[in-house]
């Protein structure tokens, strides 16, 4: 970590917000049982041989709650749409009416839930791990400016604390997130 002492504060928390918006992200498209647009706003379709997110390509509208519909702004599109839809293996089966796209979106069983819940976890746990290597790193740069003399020992000791300061809140964040992903996931 090439950073000043005096910026090494606001690198490690900009770093560890990152690591969070990410999870979030993350979450997003993780399928609850409810129509949402970030469950395929990111499938990559191949568009002219350009690989394209859905996004980029197509209007995605929730008009029922277990209900998207993609509407393609170039229709001749349709096609390639459903089929990275399709290779996507988000577990939902697309239906075409030469107009639009519709994702019917399935109740989800106990089975499936149990399954989504632990790999929510799991990401989770990337994220921890994340913040923990920020929390290192800065660390490592504390360190080193101490040993090279651009900063004291007490004020090693106030930069350490308040890295773990940080690192305590973004854990409690990610946490926190965790729990609320796993509730909505499990009372469907």
């Amino acid at each position: 970590m090439n950073v000043a002492i005096g910026q090494l504060m606001d690198h490690v928390e900009e770093h560890m917000m990152k690591t969070v918006e990410h999870m979030h992200t993350d979450f997003a498209a993780v399928r609850t049982g409810k129509a949402s647009p970030s469950l395929v706003e990111n499938i990559m379709v191949d568009y002219y041989g350009n690989p394209t997110r859905l996004k980029e390509l197509a209007g995605i509208t929730a008009p029922e709650a277990r209900l998207l519909v993609i509407q393609p702004w170039d229709p001749s599109s349709m096609a390639a749409v459903e089929k990275g839809i399709i290779a996507a293996n988000i577990g939902i089966s697309p239906v075409s009416d030469g107009r639009v796209i519709r994702l019917p979106i399935p109740e989800l069983s106990e089975e499936r839930r149990t399954a989504l819940a632990k790999k929510v976890k799991s990401r989770a746990e990337e994220a921890r791990v994340a913040v923990r290597n920020v929390r290192r790193d800065g660390n490592e740069a504390a360190k080193k400016a101490q040993k090279d003399s651009e900063i004291t020992e007490d004020d090693l000791k106030e930069k350490l604390d308040a890295i773990q300061k940080l690192t305590d809140t973004y854990i409690k964040e990610v946490d926190d997130v965790l729990l609320k992903k796993e509730k909505e996931l499990m009372s469907m």
